[in-house]
């Protein structure tokens, strides 16, 4: 499982350690098997299954060939529900009409139209009750027996497999580097460090873990095993610490069930209590926030049995509410509320990130004569807050000369409010005076490279990766707000769901909006054609699994494109077994079957906590189409989601993202440029090493060349 993983998360494949012998057929095998879902093996990796011996090469293929094919949503069958799609897809109406004539015929008789009418005006008829409605009429087979193979075209995507170390290496080098990550996680990322921690718990760590999440997941490997815990200093941390470990949210996003603790676990968590608080006892402030958690947790590990840590048991006094403990944010919101803005700076000062996440609010309510104090105080946080906190008020900062049409607030678990913008713009030279500031401390913790920087310009628009919770796990998946170019003559969307255990019906569809973001149409299963863009049909249960498709030309009228999924009847994202959304590109004349993974431009996996899923946005700009990333939910209905009814939310959505200025990696490697010599990729292949800097890295670098591709971005966050 290992090996899957770290062949998915970077691409690289773990070299195989079985008998070596003459694996070269297995290799050709293997080659032909990877061109068939968009990939190719590098030269290095057919070389090393050339070498094993017949028996290990093929096994080391088929794991190589499972894992992409997973991938690329390609380790399922993608049926759809009209055979000939994206031919033959009837009218909306004109087919319902065919189902209810069925449906009269099946109770004997003729199938008049004043039958029909009757049968319509009589109430008595349920649109998934009509015969062969929202059920596939043909098999997977019979699909393929309708449709030519797929042309080959230059757009189709090729993407290539390294050869790596040994699965103990590559295990050991990914685990250093998400575990000491600068940058918060996503579920997918959360995951694999979580198998990682097990494997590696007896090889190196990292000197430094920035974040807490990840944090409280190696502690909970180590509170198991009951070994010390590590980078332990805040009362959050234990709660944090007993959410993971019971399966929870280490976030605290969400409130969680506690399960019961072992005696030797309920001593080292009381234990870690007591020695945060006993070295400073201003860390009780921390506890009101989540008081009632405490209180669950107290239940659970009976503090008043343990009298040898009385820290600890002050914890617990305070989420009770019989001790007082001021949090340092409810001081300098106390001194803000008494007029006091300047003193409220000295206050936050304490906590370098709080101050910056406050600027904002501090710089517009201080009256003139402290507005100084507050510039100081934040100039005077530069230094000690976190590279990710800095990128992340620069970033603010660049959009705050103007009020946004639309402001958006977006959670952790990517749920989203939008209303309207009352702040008041910050002045033009304070803006420019921060914007400075901010820049040069960047710029002065970006180390030195000893080679220079080769860039490929496809990497530009991606959006800094200043936390895994803004993107979804998947193949070619970005941040929220980043850009990508996008080629070819037609988009072709792809949403599948596999039900646990209840009907689920998800339906993908597509609205259409303006330059001014008012509705330009709609395609779903209430209207399968639009301006020539197609419905595949409305699948209403996915026992085995199911998948509907649209198609969009690019000579669409609308400027925005907005695929989204809505959840009409059953389990939510986090609920159904497997759910998944994905785009490709084709030219025309390619035809081939509904599903072809060489097609497959990116796939994400569809787990959050609203009914209607809003992935990603398609946008008519001077420079062509381009995909420009959501990772969005809306909380929607429990049932009866449509596109017709959320199109004011989707809009508002869209539009304060697309309208937003994002930092993103082009931003950072321009400040570099007073580092080290940056230049563009041109596709021609350098003399010597380079840090190369890309989506995808081109076979046949130098050796000594760094390479930091969609996988290792994140390293290049500055702590």
């Amino acid at each position: 499982m290992l090996d899957k993983a770290i062949i998915q998360r970077t691409l690289r494949v773990p070299a195989g350690d079985g008998t070596a012998g003459d694996g070269t057929a297995v290799a050709r095998q293997l080659d032909a098997a990877l061109l068939d879902v968009g990939f190719s093996a590098s030269r290095d990796l057919l070389e090393h299954v050339g070498t094993l011996a017949p028996g290990p090469a093929m096994d080391l293929a088929v794991t190589v060939v499972a894992a992409v094919r997973e991938l690329v949503g390609d380790h399922v069958r993608h049926n759809a529900y009209f055979i000939g799609f994206p031919d033959d897809v009837p009218d909306t109406v004109e087919f319902w009409v065919d189902r209810l004539r069925a449906a009269v015929l099946a109770g004997g008789g003729t199938a008049t139209d004043e039958r029909l009418r009757a049968a319509v005006v009589s109430g008595g008829m349920n649109l998934l009750d009509l015969p062969g409605y929202g059920t596939y009429q043909h098999s997977y087979a019979e699909l393929l027996a309708v449709h030519d193979a797929l042309v080959g075209a230059a757009g189709d995507r090729l993407t290539l497999l390294r050869l790596g170390d040994t699965v103990e290496a590559e295990a050991t080098r990914l685990y250093l580097t998400l575990a000491g990550s600068v940058t918060p996680p996503g579920e997918a990322d959360l995951a694999i460090l979580g198998e990682l921690a097990v494997a590696c718990a007896d090889g190196p760590q990292p000197a430094e873990i920035p974040v807490r999440e990840n944090r409280a997941v190696l502690n909970g490997i180590r509170l198991v095993l009951g070994r010390p815990l590590v980078g332990v200093d805040t009362t959050t941390d234990v709660l944090r610490l007993a959410c993971q470990v019971s399966g929870g949210d280490a976030a605290l996003t969400t409130p969680t069930r506690f399960r019961a603790f072992r005696r030797p676990e309920r001593r080292m968590l009381l234990a870690a209590l007591d020695q945060v608080v006993g070295a400073n006892p201003s860390k009780l402030g921390d506890v009101v926030r989540y008081a009632e958690r405490w209180k669950r947790l107290g239940e659970r590990l009976h503090p008043h049995e343990y009298g040898q840590w009385p820290y600890a048991q002050q914890v617990f006094a305070v989420a009770r509410g019989e001790r007082r403990a001021p949090s340092l944010a409810g001081r300098a919101e106390a001194a803000i509320r008494a007029g006091a803005v300047g003193p409220a700076a000295s206050v936050l000062s304490a906590a370098p990130g709080l101050l910056l996440r406050s600027a904002d609010r501090l710089l517009r309510l201080a009256p003139a004569a402290e507005r100084g104090t507050v510039v100081d105080a934040v100039t005077g946080a530069l230094g000690s807050a976190s590279g990710r906190v800095l990128l992340s008020l620069r970033e603010h900062v660049e959009n705050r000369s103007t009020p946004a049409s639309a402001r958006m607030y977006a959670s952790r678990s990517r749920t989203s409010f939008v209303g309207p913008d009352r702040r008041p713009p910050l002045s033009a030279d304070l803006v420019a005076e921060l914007s400075a500031l901010l820049d040069a401390e960047i710029a002065a913790r970006l180390p030195a490279l000893e080679r220079r920087l080769l860039v490929d310009p496809a990497v530009l628009d991606v959006a800094l990766p200043l936390s895994g919770r803004a993107a979804e796990g998947g193949f070619a998946v970005l941040p929220r707000g980043s850009r990508a170019s996008v080629s070819g003559e037609l988009l072709r969307f792809f949403t599948y769901w596999r039900q646990a255990s209840r009907r689920t019906d998800y339906d993908l569809s597509v609205l259409l909006l303006d330059d001014e973001f008012h509705s330009a149409g709609q395609v779903s299963w209430t209207n399968y054609h639009h301006d020539g863009v197609v419905h595949s049909g409305d699948v209403t249960e996915a026992k085995n699994g199911a998948t509907e498709f649209v198609d969009v030309p690019l000579t669409v009228r609308g400027r925005y494109v907005v695929p989204q999924v809505n959840i009409y009847a059953g389990e939510s994202f986090d609920e159904v077994a497997e759910s998944m959304f994905g785009y490709q590109t084709r030219a025309r004349e390619q035809r081939g079957a509904p599903f072809d993974a060489r097609t497959v431009q990116a796939r994400s996996q569809l787990r959050g906590p609203g009914r209607v899923a809003l992935p990603i946005v398609f946008a008519r700009t001077a420079r062509g189409w381009q995909a420009v990333w959501l990772h969005l939910y809306l909380r929607g209905t429990p049932s009866f989601n449509r596109v017709e009814d959320n199109t004011f939310g989707t809009a508002d959505r869209v539009r304060a993202l697309v309208e937003r200025r994002y930092l993103t990696m082009a931003y950072l490697l321009d400040r570099w440029r007073t580092k080290t010599e940056v230049t563009m990729w041109d596709a021609t292949l350098p003399d010597e090493p380079v840090t190369f800097v890309g989506i995808d890295a081109p076979e046949g670098l130098p050796d000594g060349s760094e390479v930091y591709t969609l996988d290792r971005l994140g390293e290049l966050i500055p702590g």
